[in-house]
This record gives structure tokens, C-alpha cells and sequence, in this order.
């Protein structure tokens, strides 16, 4: 399953243009905008449009991704804007960084299979430090509906990667939830992020 998601996101990166375009996730600028610059880690980053936006902001960005088109397109993106990002590419369950090393982790629309997703989920919460912020946007559950209805939406079709509120602050429990809220919005984030869609939006800080 690894290498098929590996091949399928390196033929949605490997064309010119960028699949969810070169601007910042919304959710992502909002909440961040009242933080202090410092280490932020950005998992399954793709083409590099949020690390590369918060490099502009003075953060110190480690990103990655299993796509190495992926990276491929984030480096030439981060040289276009001449800031620099670490991005290493790998899995989530190969990935390695200290423990308590960053004062943010950003989950955008960073979607794991079902079985794996709380050890994941985990896993990255402990290379935050402690009053460390997470911010959060992926597709909830009621996504499906939108999917039926709107195939440029985007999102996983396999249904136990998509969201649900109290699974995630299961594996986020030793979180203090700022904001936690499923909503619907209209999504206009390149080619495959287009249309109303049902997300949630975490924004909480590490215990």
C-alpha cells in the first residue's frame, strides 16, 4: 500500500503546474499569524505551498513527504520565493527527529489509513515541545457526501482516513483544544482542492 500511495502521489506532483497551487492553506496562515517564529514541522507537505509560506514568515521549516516529485517541486518553489526548507522524504513510519524538537506542528489535510492513524498521530505529537501548537485542517467523515456530489473536492476515497472530532482528540489527549469545529467551506486550493467541502479545524496546544 506504501509504494501505491507513493506512486500515486509522485504522478499527481510529477506534472509542471502545482496540484493544490502555490498559496498557503487558509486555516494555516489564520492561526499562525499570532505565533512567534520558530521550529515548525510540516508533515505529508507535498509541493512545499505551506512550508514555503512559513519560511517567508521567519519560521525554521522541516517538512516531508513519501512524494519525491514532491519535493522536487517544494525546493524549486522555496528557491522561487529564495527561502530555505529542510524537507526530507519519507513515511511517517520511517520518519526520525528528536523529541520536544518543534514549537509547531501543522496537519494539513495530512490524511493516514485508518489502522495506523493514532500511533501516527502520536508519534508526531511527541517531536513537539511542550506548549508546543498544533493546527489542524483535514476532510471530517460527512466529507463523503460532498465527494458524491463534487469530484473536484478532493480528499481520500478510502472512508477511515477521513476525520472524526472525537477520534482526534483521542489521539491529540494530552492536547488543550483552543478551537475544535467541523465545518463546511468552499475550498479553492489549485486543481484538486475545489468546492464545498466538510472540514475540521483543530487549533490546540501540547500539555
Amino acid at each position: 500500500m506504501i509504494m501505491n500511495q507513493q506512486n500515486f502521489w509522485n504522478q499527481r506532483y510529477a506534472d509542471e503546474h502545482y496540484a493544490y497551487g502555490t498559496l498557503p492553506n487558509n486555516y494555516l496562515k489564520e492561526k499562525s499569524a499570532d505565533l512567534r517564529p520558530g521550529k515548525i514541522l510540516l508533515p505529508a507537505e507535498g509541493e512545499g505551498r505551506n512550508a514555503v509560506f512559513m519560511a517567508k514568515m521567519g519560521w525554521e521549516v522541516e517538512a516531508f513527504d513519501q512524494s519525491t516529485e514532491g519535493k522536487n517541486k517544494a525546493l524549486l518553489l522555496a528557491e522561487h520565493y529564495d527561502v530555505k526548507i529542510s524537507y526530507t522524504v519519507s513515511n511517517v513510519e520511517n520518519i526520525r527527529y528528536p523529541e520536544k524538537k518543534f514549537d509547531a506542528l501543522a496537519l494539513i489535510f495530512a490524511h493516514f489509513p485508518g489502522e495506523n492513524r493514532r500511533s501516527y498521530h502520536r508519534k508526531l505529537s511527541s517531536f513537539l515541545k511542550p506548549g508546543g501548537h498544533l493546527i489542524i485542517e483535514g476532510f471530517s467523515k460527512e466529507h463523503s457526501t460532498f465527494q458524491k456530489f463534487n469530484p473536484t473536492a478532493g480528499g481520500p476515497r478510502d472512508a477511515t482516513m477521513l476525520y472524526n472530532m472525537e477520534e482526534l482528540k483521542e489521539d491529540f489527549n494530552d492536547f488543550e483544544f483552543i478551537e475544535a469545529t467541523e465545518e463546511k467551506v468552499v475550498l479553492a486550493e489549485g486543481e484538486f482542492h475545489q468546492g464545498e467541502a466538510s472540514v475540521i479545524r483543530i487549533f490546540a496546544i501540547k500539555k
